[in-house]
């Protein structure tokens, strides 16, 4: 989904602006703010610098080829449970990574916090998947092959 959603950013962005009531010509502050201070940034740099964009759609590009990668525990999950293994270490490294290039960035700390989000949710569903796998593993051991 992440990869999916990383393409049509600008659209996204006033979608989501019109949805949180930050349109308009009142005066806004906290989230709203900073929603209108992200699409008004994206639009802005899409009008005269559209393929600044194309950074974002290899982002996508890379979300699909990640998600491909994630068929090989589902065709045989025991011989691919270091996919899964990747997709914790990915998750746990989401938290230090987005606090600290959001510090560097200037993103606000409750933003960061929604992204941290994503690697202390992300993780739960893997590690219930890696738990299976282990026990799955231990229930049917491989066959040995004796020399003969």
């Amino acid at each position: 989904m992440s990869g999916a959603t990383a393409i049509p950013l600008e659209s996204e962005l006033k979608l989501l602006v019109q949805i949180a009531g930050a349109g308009g010509n009142a005066e806004h502050s906290g989230f709203a703010a900073w929603l209108l201070k992200v699409r008004d940034a994206l639009v802005a740099t899409n009008a005269r610098y559209p393929f600044i964009a194309y950074g974002t759609d290899w982002l996508a590009f890379a979300h699909f080829v990640i998600a491909v990668a994630f068929i090989g525990p589902w065709r045989d999950p025991v011989r691919n449970v270091w996919v899964v293994e990747f997709g914790m270490i990915a998750c746990v490294l989401v938290v230090p990574f987005a606090l600290v290039m959001g510090s560097v960035r200037g993103i606000p700390f409750g933003w960061r916090l929604i992204d941290c989000s994503f690697g202390v949710f992300g993780i739960i569903p893997l590690w219930f998947c890696w738990r299976l796998i282990k026990q799955l593993a231990k229930a049917n051991p491989p066959v040995s092959r004796q020399m003969v």
